[in-house]
């Protein structure tokens, strides 16, 4: 299983902490194959870095305006490569971020609004057969 980095204790996420799930660091623990990946870095963003929002028509830009979707689109690609190299089927990733986000992403505007969408790495996971879930959809003990 692929599990976005911060929700391991990793801290990659843009303002560089950690976002840690206990479910999924109990599976970790628990022997099940876990292998961590934060796209954004895997991309070729440093930590930390700007926030950023995937708009409508599929760019990421930041707050003032840079777009960094190549990044994305890099560290996409990077998670589809170690998915389909390690045979995996299944990811968790992180609830409504740019990437990672599989079933609401904020709508690019800087508002806090979300919308119903996947980022950037979850959709293109999805398209190549892996199955995608956000820490919010494990419960302790899955």
């Amino acid at each position: 299983m692929i599990v976005s980095a911060c929700l391991l204790g990793f801290p990659c996420n843009h303002n560089g902490r950690a976002s840690p799930s206990a479910a999924l660091e109990g599976l970790a623990r628990g022997g099940r194959q876990v292998i961590p990946i934060c796209p954004e870095v895997a991309g070729g963003l440093p930590i930390p870095r700007p926030a950023a929002e995937r708009l409508g028509d599929g760019r990421v830009v930041t707050g003032t305006g840079e777009d960094v979707t190549e990044f994305y689109r890099r560290g996409a690609a990077a998670a589809v490569e170690v998915a389909s190299a390690a045979g995996v089927t299944e990811a968790v990733l992180k609830a409504r971020s740019p990437s990672c986000g599989c079933h609401q992403i904020y709508d690019g505007t800087f508002t806090r609004t979300l919308i119903d969408g996947e980022g950037v790495t979850a959709a293109a996971l999805r398209t190549a057969g892996v199955a995608v879930h956000s820490e919010e959809d494990i419960e302790p003990g899955d």
